[in-house]
């Protein structure tokens, strides 16, 4: 992906997830993803994973909105 390609998708990313509807699907992402909680489940090194992988995808989209200067 160029750097232009990078640019658009961060624009397109901050119009989805900036506008009302995005905030309140962005809000129910986190709580469903465990964005704001711990991940580690005792004993269980599967589960684990996988809701670390869920709360991934968060921390990229949050990621993507705190781009500056696109």
């Amino acid at each position: 992906m160029n750097n232009n390609d990078l640019k658009q998708l961060t624009i397109a990313y901050k119009q989805v997830f900036e506008s009302d509807n995005g905030k309140k699907v962005l809000e129910d992402l986190e709580k469903r993803c465990s964005y704001h909680s711990t991940t580690h489940i005792k004993g269980d090194s599967h589960e684990s994973a996988f809701l670390e992988g869920t709360r991934s995808v968060v921390l990229f989209i949050k990621n993507m909105l705190n781009k500056k200067g696109e």
